[in-house]
């Protein structure tokens, strides 16, 4: 029998912790300097670069109740893939749609750079439109 994955562990872990709205157990997977890609025409969106920008977007998707399912993961040396169903229980809208996610693993066994790919981003801009607000200028522009 073979061992299981540490990086699909890894995953595993802060799909759990995402699904308890634990923010320590998804920081204990993420390097410190993290770079997680969100795409999307929408205020949400973009590149977080650091462990506390992504903690304070993943907060604000709990926000609308994002939720989380894993369909499949699959790992290599440095890399796991993931697809998720990930859905909204909260807000304007509504957001169901799958996810794939392409997590990379730094030296140490940490997640260092994660690039999110929407099965329909357009409904995922609609949603966050509908439901975040700008801050006014001219704090937006600080």
């Amino acid at each position: 029998m073979s061992m299981p994955d540490p990086k699909i562990e890894a995953i595993r872990r802060f799909f759990t912790a995402y699904a308890a709205h634990d923010l320590d157990g998804m920081r204990a997977v993420l390097a410190d300097d993290v770079a997680w890609t969100i795409p999307g025409h929408h205020p949400l969106s973009g590149v977080k670069h650091g462990v506390e920008e992504v903690a304070a977007f993943l907060a604000e998707l709990g926000k609308a109740g994002f939720q989380a399912e894993p369909v499949f993961l699959e790992a290599d040396h440095e890399y796991v893939v993931d697809i998720h169903r990930g859905w909204t229980t909260q807000g304007v809208g509504r957001v169901d749609t799958l996810w794939a996610l392409v997590w990379h693993f730094d030296a140490d066994g940490k997640v260092d750079r994660v690039v999110n790919l929407s099965g329909d981003q357009h409904q995922m801009d609609a949603f966050v439109w509908a439901n975040y607000r700008l801050a006014p200028v001219p704090e937006r522009l600080a």
